[in-house]
């Protein structure tokens, strides 16, 4: 059965894939940006998350298409997807990245758990693992990187994340519900696998990522994943594929660009290094959109 779903970043490149997941299974959805959506049966409520009171006032809002509707009063909500943020560092300056992130975060976190709204999602990101936005490269300490790792960044984006894991771990604490955080790789929607061969012939080039990704749809398929399973209050998951972007082994990547990390367990051929091991078991994620589907290896 379908569930009712405020959505926040819905019109981003990760989120709009994500709501076209989610309404094609029969979940209906608001979403809550600075900008609309080209979806013919999502309307977009604009809002501001750093403004406490619109984030109210927005999850407590009628949900349907049309100001003409037979009713426009609002429905309980079964979950909040977070998704809203800026994406990443060099784009506005440190501290705005910092205050939108985790004010904003705070601030639909908060008014999910007073309005009573049991089930929040949140995006968190592989940044927060200390190795894309480095000032200078520098080596985990161990792959493949978990939600056991004691995350360590130095820049103001995965710092942020930190804070919202953080947020939601307190806010679980006091109200009992569940609040899970994505860490989630790097988006790459359908049109974008056009790129891999170029990235095949520099291998080098995401070694800052750990060569991790996740197809934009199988992101959808875990946040559905994750707005279904209950009761397991605060949780971390990683959002990736199974396999890195590369058509190199796994052990060939680690011998040339991570010489002397060491392994915590064994692991595949081309196994991820942002591991999805606990999606998969605990979620119940199956990949459907492995690169490979795509993309010919040179």
């Amino acid at each position: 059965m379908g569930k009712r779903i405020m959505f926040t970043g819905g019109s981003g490149k990760a989120g709009r894939h994500v709501v076209n997941y989610l309404v094609e299974r029969g979940h209906q959805v608001l979403n809550l940006d600075a900008k609309p959506l080209d979806h013919p049966d999502v309307r977009t409520l604009i809002t501001d998350i750093t403004d406490s009171g619109q984030v109210f006032n927005a999850l407590s809002s009628y949900m349907g298409r049309h100001e003409f509707d037979p009713s426009l009063r609002p429905q309980p909500v079964d979950a909040v997807v977070h998704f809203a943020a800026i994406p990443r560092i060099m784009i506005t300056p440190d501290n705005e990245v910092f205050r939108i992130n985790a004010l904003g975060t705070y601030n639909v976190v908060e008014a999910a758990v007073k309005l009573g709204i049991r089930k929040i999602v949140i995006a968190s990101s592989e940044t927060t693992y200390g190795l894309v936005f480095a000032n200078e490269p520098r080596d985990p300490s161990y792959f493949p990187l978990d939600e056991d790792y004691d995350v360590d960044p130095m820049d103001s984006y995965a710092l942020s994340k930190i804070v919202n894991e953080q947020t939601a771990r307190a806010f679980a604490a006091r109200s009992g519900f569940d609040i899970y955080a994505l860490r989630i790789g790097n988006v790459i929607e359908p049109h974008e696998y056009e790129l891999f061969p170029k990235w095949f012939a520099d291998p080098g080039f995401r070694k800052r990522i750990a060569w991790s990704y996740i197809d934009a749809r199988d992101l959808g398929q875990i946040v559905d994943l994750a707005v279904a399973k209950d009761g397991l209050g605060y949780q971390v998951f990683n959002a990736a594929n199974d396999d890195c972007s590369s058509d190199l082994p796994t052990r060939e990547l680690l011998a040339r660009f991570y010489p002397g990390v060491p392994l915590k367990r064994e692991l595949g051929e081309y196994e991820t290094l942002l591991s999805n091991r606990k999606a998969r078991e605990v979620l119940g994620f199956r990949e459907a959109h492995n690169w490979r589907k795509y993309v010919r290896p040179a």
